[in-house]
């Protein structure tokens, strides 16, 4: 009974570590690889009311690729990031449904002119509601390049770039992973639309670009797929 108990105790050690690991991981994210201590942003909370109806955004949204010279708040990134693929329920369920709840969706911010967050370029954290610093810098103009030279890019205040990662949502649905995938960020970029429509801001959907060259200026983890840009900046 004593070998049986000491084993019973180990195991929920080692189950208990694994548990951290797991939680953990996420958050280091691609910086903790190389051995480098993520820089971790909390983002302020996001208002889960508007003044602006679900019917008015609709009716007024709209691609729009010239923005002002001025900079968002982070307030406003932080309510674009919840819009993608925030928290909204105790069991991790997101603003945007997902084929089974696997979630195969990431969200990268390049920051460019945000009051409060410096130029670089950030991995959103649903849990937490949190940005991951991965890069230092304006990316802005290099990410214009890899996407064909498209000026918007240049002129939006942040861009938001979502990725998948097929594999994530594979282990369930076998070859409907890329398909499945693909309706997500569907969905995750209209949120993006409605909730830019709501803050008074324009946005627009891009999808043309070289990925090994986006894959490169953003940082992305080897099994990421880039699938749109999305240049957010004031109207």
């Amino acid at each position: 009974m004593h070998n049986t108990g000491e084993a019973l105790k180990k195991g929920l050690v080692i189950n208990s570590i694994i548990c951290v690991l797991v939680f953990l991981l996420p958050i280091l994210g691609s910086e903790s690889m190389r051995g480098e201590s993520p820089e971790v942003i909390k983002l302020p909370r996001p208002a889960y009311t508007g003044e602006v109806s679900i019917e008015k955004a609709l009716l007024n949204r709209r691609s729009v690729r010239d923005y002002k010279d001025e900079p968002l708040s982070l307030e406003e990134v932080s309510q674009l990031l919840w819009a993608a693929q925030g928290i909204t329920d105790p069991r991790g369920l997101r603003t945007a449904p997902s084929a089974g709840a696997l979630y195969p969706l990431e969200v990268y911010l390049a920051a460019g002119n945000v009051t409060g967050l410096p130029a670089g370029i950030y991995k959103y954290q649903p849990q937490g509601h949190a940005v991951v610093k991965i890069a230092d810098g304006d990316r802005r103009a290099e990410i214009s390049e890899a996407a064909l030279g498209q000026g918007s890019i240049k002129k939006g205040a942040a861009v938001m770039v979502l990725c998948a990662v097929y594999e994530r949502i594979a282990k369930k649905y076998g070859e409907r992973a890329e398909r499945y995938s693909h309706i997500e960020i569907g969905c995750a970029s209209q949120n993006i639309y409605l909730q830019s429509v709501s803050l008074n801001l324009g946005t627009v959907f891009i999808g043309a670009f070289h990925d090994d060259k986006l894959k490169e200026v953003v940082n992305m983890a080897d099994d990421e797929r880039p699938l749109c840009l999305m240049p957010v900046g004031r109207k």
